[in-house]
């Protein structure tokens, strides 16, 4: 109970919903603006660059704050660098990004995990149905006849899901932390990390930053501003007040759009298995969705 009284008071309904909503989309559309990004400089660098930007754009809001300081670097760390570290790695090295999409989804039974054993956060058997569901869906979108070329890809941004995972949990310890705020330290120490990466192994690529065009730029802005200061600030808004066992089951719904979005800007088919395997997880994220956090006492 004591884990869980800043959330007491807040109760899970549409407009957290239409927020969870928000946060998949952004994520889904990210997974577009990365790789065109990625293809079109390199691994590190644009991640630095990313990093860098949503800095500049939230330092007027980076403040210490006593007894939280340290965790807000840690958060930094694992999400703004090194978990972005990883995912720009695994979209460098594949060509089909909704493996990756479907991968990144080991994050949810991390984070339901870290949250079951340290927060003490239980699972009804409804959420249960719902997440095992899902998974199934996501699952099934994994038949794909290129996916043997992807392994290496995968096991990368298996890693990175991991870290996010991590990440999710050290945002509870960030409670009435304001989201810009959060992103600036996001921002910073993301760029901190990546930044001497990319000034080490990826010069070449500097030098061609005056010939990016504008396409990879307006991904790269969106992503900047879309994903990472809507997007995740939206996410670490919605960790602070409901249970991780609420909220992360949701972005299930992410590598769907993900796939869907994906398949539409590079061209390739959507399959009857993927229409399949996205209705299933759909389904179970529903069910997810309007299942009780716990079980009313008689």
């Amino acid at each position: 109970m004591a884990d869980g009284g800043p959330m007491a008071n807040h109760r899970f309904g549409p407009g957290g919903m239409a927020l969870a909503l928000l946060v998949n989309i952004m994520f889904a559309l990210n997974v577009i603006a990365m790789k065109v990004v990625v293809d079109a400089t390199a691994p590190l660098l644009s991640v630095a660059l990313r990093m860098g930007t949503v800095f500049l754009i939230c330092a007027p809001a980076l403040r210490p704050l006593p007894g939280r300081t340290g965790w807000l670097m840690l958060y930094g760390f694992l999400n703004g660098g090194l978990f972005l570290l990883l995912l720009n790695l695994a979209l460098f090295m594949a060509t089909n990004v909704g493996a990756l999409a479907i991968a990144g989804q080991l994050s949810v039974p991390f984070s339901l995990l870290l949250g079951a054993l340290l927060l003490g956060e239980r699972l009804n058997r409804r959420k249960i149905v719902g997440v095992l569901l899902a998974f199934a869906g996501v699952v099934a979108l994994v038949f794909d006849p290129h996916i043997l070329a992807e392994v290496p890809a995968v096991l990368v941004m298996a890693s990175a899901a991991m870290v996010w995972g991590g990440a999710t949990l050290v945002q509870r310890k960030l409670t009435r932390v304001s989201v810009m705020n959060g992103q600036a330290w996001n921002g910073l120490m993301g760029a901190a990390v990546l930044a001497p990466f990319a000034l080490i192994f990826e010069r070449p690529a500097i030098a061609g930053l005056a010939h990016v065009g504008w396409v990879p730029t307006g991904w790269f802005a969106f992503s900047c501003l879309g994903a990472t200061v809507l997007g995740q600030g939206t996410l670490a808004w919605l960790l602070q007040r409901y249970p991780i066992s609420t909220i992360m089951p949701l972005m299930l719904a992410s590598p769907v759009m993900s796939t869907v979005f994906a398949s539409l800007y590079f061209g390739t088919p959507i399959t009857v298995g993927m229409i399949a395997g996205g209705t299933v997880a759909l389904l179970g994220v529903t069910i997810i969705a309007f299942s009780p956090d716990r079980r009313p006492v008689d």
